[in-house]
Parts: structure tokens; C-alpha cells; sequence
């Protein structure tokens, strides 16, 4: 057991080798910058960022033990080692057989969605992310949250604010009727509620309703660590098993699962779509080619899957999960201290501050969590993402901005990558702009694209 002031210095389980070289801009370069890229912090050249909160989809830092892997590459067009590497690897931690490899997640949900969802079927899930969302409607279907009350108040500390109600679940199924529903989805941890976990308790709830209808199960596993890591930390029963025990009972409730590799299996780019169900494996494998390439490559080369393989190995490390988790908690505790709202308890890749109580005098009409993503970058370099009106787009049957009822600022912490310091700066920088919080003015479109607007979209100050 570590000592008390060990935990509180959140020194990194690993050594740094290799260095990049940030530079740091100033005040009246970043303002310059910012309006150049239609205060659009995704337009920005990753070079005028200091800390690049975004994301942390394959912005992780890959292993010594991950970058060896890459030399053993087989980059032969089929039954390339690497794939047999890495479908052993999935079918021992999830459990599932059968793995179609894409080139990240969004393809993944791309295969899967296009082999099951018909127009005008119905697809609920705890709460869509955005690529997730996207796809469902470019389907002709109709996404459909179900989470838990306590995930709309960002104040209440319960413990798996991800769970799916499982109430609001039936009562779905029952008025839209099953055979509307050709699957259902579990984001774990769920990203669009500020990366909160669910239990396994709600795992088996959600298996068991869907099994009295006859609707399979799937889970988003791009943080598929985090969230057994927080069973472990939080549910009753937990804490003497191992992450792999606990991640192998997870995925006994599904029926298969979509991920992306950038997150919990700490490569740059990949991800797959794992399956327990031959039939449907074969009726998947029709379209991963015909989008994604051959069966056992997936638009992938083999060092990619080789990497994907030994990282998927490396993310159920617990000493490696306790200080990331650690560094999310660190910087949450820093800007609580500082009376600044946030989503809590705090998820396990980001920091999720709450801006409906941040700026109380923007309506989000003028995009209130993106005007604060543009101020921090203009204060400090730092580049985060709004997770609000903006990325929810607009209601496809009235035009309107579809309005969430969360309006969050996602400080997204890239896997071993950063150090305590630079978190502490990210939270200086955010305590200032609190303290002159009113100066905060809101922004308007001049460019919205029809789809995903927040990748491409450029704004100007009201």
C-alpha cells in the first residue's frame, strides 16, 4: 500500500524515453490563430496547441514493449499473424470469437449498423455519442437515450452514473414494439454523460430485458478498462477480483461489441467489431470488405495490429489504470477547490465542466461550452472540445438545434502523455477564466455543415 503522500505526488508508473518539443505561443498569436480557424479549436494546426486537451482517441502514447511490436509486422494481404495475434487477444479478454478489424470505431459501428439497422428502426442506448448518433441516423433510424436520472445532474456523486434505466428501457421496447428494435447499445464509460461508468449489476439488468425480447446486445468497449477499473473502485463485491475477470463479465452480458483501438488499447488509429454469432460474423464480413478491406486486415497494416494486440494487454495493468484515472481526479479535485462546476463524480478519461453553471448568463443558442472551449485556448493554448448544442446537431424532424440537456467542456487527458504539471496548468488557466467568467461572449454559425457540424463548422463572436 502506498503512503499518502506518494498518492498525492501521482508519480507516472513509467520512465520517459523519447520527448516531443511543444512551443508555446503567445496571447496575441493564439487570438490571431483562433480567428483564423472560424473559432474553431478543431481547425487549429496541432502546432499552435500547447496542451491538446481534444481528445484522447489516438492520442496516447504507445509502450517500448507496443513500438517492437511494429517491426514484426506481417503486411501480407490475408491471414497476416498479426490478425491471429489479435483475434486471440479479443476472444480472451471479451470473450467473443470472431473479429473483423477497422480502421477505428466509427467504422466498426459503420459494419455493424449497416448489417442490422433498417430505416425506421429504433436504436436506444444510455446516452449516443456523436459518431454513434450520426451513424443511426444516416441509417434512416432513430437514436434514443435511456440513462439513468442522476446522469442529468451534474452536482450528484452517485457511483455508475452510465447505467441505463432500465425502466425507461422496457417501456421503449414495449410501445415501439420489439421487432422496431434490432439491437440496443451500452456505452461503457459513457462519454456523452461526462465518462461515467456503469455497473455490472446494470450490465445483467439490461442483458436480462433484452433477452425477454429477443434483442441482442451491444457494447461500446473504447473504455472498456476505465470502466472495469470503477467496478472494482466502486461496486459492492468487486474489489478482490482482477480488471480481466471483471472486463470477461462485462462482455458475458452482450452479444458483441464495437471499439475503438485509439482509446483503451492505446494505439494512433485502429479498432474492430468483435462478434459471438457466426452467422451474423459472415453477414458483417459482406460489408467490412466492401468498406473496410480484407476480413483479417481491416484498412489496417499488421505492425497496426500487432500494436492494438500488446495494448489491449497493457490498458488492464492496474498501476497503469490508478494513475490514469488518478490524473482525471487530480485535476477535477484542483478546479473543485476552486468553486468551478464540474460533472461528478469525475469519469475516467476527462474532466467535464458543467457550463450551464459556468456561464449562466449565455443561453445555448449561442453555444455557451464552445465560446468556453475557444476563451481557454486564447488564455492558455490549451485545446479542449465542447460536448453540447453544437456537437448535438440539429433535430432532424423540426431543423431546430437539437439542445441537450447537458452543456459540458470535455478536457479530454490523452494517455500517458502528460504530467501532473501540465494538468495544473490546464487548471490555473481554467480558474482564471472563471474569475472573469462574465467577459465570456457567446458565438454564431457562418458555416454549418449538414453532418458531425462541429468538425468543420466556423463561428464568429455575437
Amino acid at each position: 500500500m502506498s503512503d499518502a503522500w506518494e498518492e498525492e505526488l501521482l508519480a507516472e508508473p513509467y520512465r520517459i524515453k523519447v520527448i516531443e518539443p511543444v512551443r508555446r505561443t503567445t496571447r496575441q498569436e493564439r487570438e490571431e490563430l483562433i480567428r483564423r480557424a472560424g473559432y474553431n479549436p478543431f481547425r487549429l494546426p496541432a502546432e499552435a496547441v500547447y496542451i491538446d486537451l481534444l481528445t484522447d482517441s489516438g492520442t496516447s502514447a504507445m509502450s517500448d514493449r507496443q513500438w517492437a511490436g511494429l517491426m514484426i509486422g506481417d503486411e501480407s494481404y490475408a491471414g497476416s499473424r498479426n490478425f491471429y495475434h489479435l483475434q486471440a487477444t479479443v476472444e480472451r479478454i471479451f470473450g467473443f470469437p470472431h473479429v473483423i478489424p477497422t480502421h477505428q470505431g466509427r467504422a466498426a459501428e459503420n459494419v455493424l449498423f449497416t448489417t442490422l439497422l433498417k430505416e425506421g428502426q429504433v436504436v436506444p442506448n444510455n446516452m449516443h455519442f456523436d459518431t454513434t448518433k450520426a451513424h443511426v441516423l444516416h441509417k434512416g433510424g432513430r437514436p434514443v437515450d435511456c440513462p439513468v436520472t442522476a446522469a442529468y445532474d451534474p452536482t450528484q456523486p452517485e457511483p455508475f452514473k452510465g447505467n441505463v434505466d432500465l425502466g425507461k428501457l422496457e417501456e421503449l421496447i414495449r410501445t415501439e414494439g420489439p421487432a422496431k428494435i434490432p439491437f440496443l447499445m451500452v456505452t461503457a464509460t459513457c462519454n456523452s454523460g461526462g465518462g461515467q461508468p456503469v455497473s455490472l449489476a446494470n450490465l445483467r439488468g439490461v442483458k436480462e430485458v433484452a433477452s425477454r425480447y429477443g434483442i441482442p446486445v451491444f457494447i461500446d468497449a473504447c473504455r472498456f478498462a476505465e470502466n472495469a477499473y470503477f467496478i472494482k473502485q466502486r461496486e459492492p463485491g468487486q474489489a478482490g477480483r482482477s480488471l480481466g475477470e471483471i472486463a470477461r463479465e462485462m462482455f458475458s452480458y452482450a452479444d458483441g461489441c464495437t471499439m475503438s483501438a485509439k482509446k483503451d488499447a492505446l494505439v494512433n488509429i485502429g479498432g474492430f467489431l468483435a462478434l459471438r454469432d457466426e452467422q451474423l460474423y459472415r453477414e458483417a464480413s459482406v460489408w467490412a470488405v466492401l468498406f473496410e478491406g480484407f476480413p483479417t486486415y481491416g484498412g489496417l497494416a499488421g505492425r497496426d495490429l500487432e500494436a492494438m494486440a500488446r495494448g489491449l494487454e497493457e490498458v488492464l495493468d492496474e498501476s497503469y489504470l490508478a494513475h490514469r484515472i488518478g490524473q482525471v481526479e487530480y485535476l477535477a479535485r484542483r478546479l473543485l477547490q476552486a468553486g468551478v462546476p464540474i460533472v461528478e463524480p469525475p469519469g475516467g478519461h476527462a474532466v467535464y465542466v458543467d457550463v450551464r453553471r459556468f456561464l449562466p448568463h449565455l443561453p445555448q443558442g449561442q453555444f455557451p461550452a464552445w465560446a468556453l472551449s475557444v476563451a481557454l485556448y486564447v488564455e492558455a493554448g490549451v485545446r479542449s472540445v465542447e460536448v453540447g448544442t453544437v456537437l448535438a446537431g440539429r433535430d432532424p424532424a423540426t431543423g431546430d438545434h437539437d439542445y441537450p440537456r447537458l452543456e459540458l467542456l470535455r478536457l479530454a487527458i490523452p494517455r500517458r502523455v502528460y504530467t501532473q504539471t501540465h494538468l495544473e496548468l490546464v487548471a490555473r488557466a481554467i480558474i482564471r477564466l472563471y474569475g472573469q467568467r462574465d467577459r465570456i461572449k457567446g458565438f454564431r454559425f457562418t458555416f454549418e455543415p449538414p453532418v458531425l457540424r462541429h468538425f468543420t463548422a466556423r463561428f464568429e463572436p455575437v
